[in-house]
C-alpha cells in the first residue's frame, strides 16, 4: 500500500470512497439525514478544492484507490477507507501520513470524530476536548467529538 498526494484524475475515485463509506457506515450510528448531509458536503467540487490545496492524499493498493485523508493546517478534516478494506490498518496508515505532515509545522493535531471513529482515534492517543452538535433538517442533530493529540511527544520530537 502506498499513500500519495491526490490528483484531479483521482476525484471520482475519492468521491466513490467517501460516498460508499458514508452510506455503509454512518447509518449504523446516525439517522439518514446525517449520511445525506455528508454526501452533499463531499461533492465533486468540494473534493476538487481539497485536491487543489495539496492537502488531500489517497491510499492505494496497486492501482486501486482504497482510502483518502485530508487536512487543513493542524486539523485533520477527513479520513475514509472503503468498507472492504477497513480493520486492516488502512486508516492507521493514512493517519500516520497526515500526522507526519502536520507535525512539520504544528505540535498539536485536532479533528472532529464521528461516533464510528472515536475508538480508533482514542487508540491513537487522541483525547476528547469538546463535543460538537450541528443542526440538520427534520430536527436531526449531528453529534461528534472534538479530539486533540500532542504530536511532539507522540513522534519523539522536542518542544
Amino acid at each position: 500500500m502506498e499513500y500519495l498526494t491526490a490528483t484531479v484524475e483521482m476525484a471520482d475515485a475519492i468521491r466513490n470512497i467517501l460516498h460508499t463509506t458514508i452510506r455503509t457506515v454512518y447509518p449504523k450510528y446516525y439517522p439518514d439525514e446525517v449520511a445525506d448531509f455528508f454526501c452533499r458536503h463531499h461533492s465533486r467540487e468540494h473534493i476538487s478544492e481539497g485536491i487543489a490545496f495539496g492537502n488531500m492524499g489517497v491510499l492505494t493498493d496497486g492501482d486501486v484507490v482504497i482510502g483518502t485523508g485530508c487536512y487543513d493546517r493542524n486539523h485533520i478534516t477527513g479520513v475514509y477507507v472503503l468498507p472492504d478494506y477497513q480493520r486492516q490498518g488502512c486508516g492507521s496508515k493514512i493517519m500516520d501520513c497526515l500526522e507526519a505532515e502536520i507535525s512539520k509545522k504544528h505540535d498539536t493535531v485536532i479533528l472532529d470524530a464521528s461516533l464510528s471513529a472515536v475508538f480508533l482515534y482514542e487508540h491513537r492517543g487522541y483525547k476528547t476536548v469538546g463535543h460538537g452538535i450541528y443542526e440538520l433538517e427534520n430536527d436531526v442533530k449531528l453529534v461528534y467529538e472534538i479530539m486533540e493529540k500532542k504530536l511532539t511527544a507522540a513522534l519523539g520530537g522536542s518542544t
